[in-house]
């Protein structure tokens, strides 16, 4: 694959006005003055003072509340909260064992942090693209710590279990004794296909990540939520592990602000992906076939370079950022890219975008 030409559609893809897939660039300058804006909307007054006080207890407050828990701690990484909870379960527990997916970001993209960190003892709750369920538990003998469930798991196309699935893998945890932590990074996306309010998904978790900065579009940051004293005990980890910063309040702003601007449209974007997917012609699969959230996986069958090539001529004639850039699926010749269809697809006619794509995949 062309790694020039990859770049040369990621830089015009930034100079873009219109885009399906995620959000229209913009200068640091210009995000900045919004927020300044939004602290005054806000009544924002003061600085937080390592990760306390103004913006901070702000946003964990109301991520305490959306989760139906009684508490929230403000993380600048959603690794290092994941960390902190795994850590706070397994020293509870006497044992480092811990279950995930193969999948997990925590295994695929973080240098095998948490087994090298935390020394965690790690088995694999599923393999391949494929949600977990209390029969992967159950075939999993022996004492386990805990497990991490990704809701939804990015890397396998965004796939969400149902409620009941959940549900019911929750409760094969309580009555082995095992704690279930929900990575829920995009649990925002996933509520539709959850079709349960947050609240009602959270209680079936011991302990709840959501990211700050994925589909709220926030500039950094997580919060890791649940009972006082578990969340009093990861904010010790999160101090140990260099995550008490001096001032976060610009990222406890921008949260805000997602939690308040972003946060009720992601309904539509999950119904306006389903329409774009349900619009592609037959020569483009869709991973799932119905999306679970605003973000799903297109295979079709061609060159990556070819395609590439033909997507920086819609962008730069059309100013219309289509995808990503596509690089080469497992499968020889063929393609794939992520769409992460968001507020700014909400003002295009999700017919005509699929259209394009078709024509930008055609042979």
């Amino acid at each position: 694959m062309n790694q020039d030409l990859v770049d040369r559609v990621r830089a015009a893809g930034r100079a873009c006005t219109r885009t399906v897939s995620g959000r229209r660039h913009r200068s640091p300058a210009d995000v900045l003055h919004d927020l300044a804006a939004a602290c005054r909307e806000l009544g924002i007054e003061e600085w937080d003072s390592y990760g306390e006080q103004g913006a901070v207890t702000r946003v964990e407050s109301e991520v305490a509340e959306l989760l139906g828990v009684e508490a929230a701690a403000f993380f600048p990484s959603g690794v290092m909260a994941q960390q902190a909870a795994l850590r706070v379960w397994c020293d509870r527990a006497g044992s480092r064992r811990v279950a995930m997916p193969d999948l997990s970001h925590l295994l695929v993209h973080e240098l095998d942090g948490p087994r090298i960190l935390q020394h965690l003892e790690v088995e694999h709750l599923t393999t391949g693209p494929t949600v977990a369920t209390a029969d992967h538990l159950a075939a999993l003998p022996g004492r386990l710590a805990a497990i991490l469930v990704e809701v939804p798991l990015r890397d396998a196309g965004c796939l969400v279990p149902t409620y009941d699935e959940l549900a019911a893998l929750s409760a094969a945890c309580r009555e082995r004794g095992i704690r279930l932590h929900l990575d829920g990074a995009r649990i925002w996306e996933a509520q539709t296909h959850l079709g349960r309010p947050l609240a009602e998904v959270a209680a079936l978790a011991d302990t709840t990540y959501v990211s700050f900065y994925k589909g709220l579009g926030g500039l950094a940051g997580a919060a890791l939520a649940g009972a006082p004293d578990v969340i009093e005990e990861a904010r010790r980890w999160r101090r140990r592990m260099g995550g008490t910063i001096y001032r976060v309040t610009p990222e406890a702003v921008a949260a805000l602000v997602g939690l308040r601007d972003q946060l009720p449209l992601m309904g539509e974007c999950v119904t306006w992906a389903r329409s774009l997917a349900a619009d592609l012609p037959d020569h483009v699969t869709v991973q799932p076939a119905v999306p679970h959230t605003g973000t799903f996986r297109l295979h079709a069958a061609g060159d990556p370079d070819v395609v590439n090539t033909r997507l920086l001529g819609v962008l730069e004639e059309d100013g219309l950022s289509l995808t990503p850039p596509w690089s080469a699926a497992v499968e020889p010749g063929r393609v794939v890219c992520e769409l992460a269809v968001q507020a700014d697809a909400l003002k295009l006619d999700p017919a005509d975008v699929a259209r394009r794509i078709g024509e930008l995949l055609t042979e």
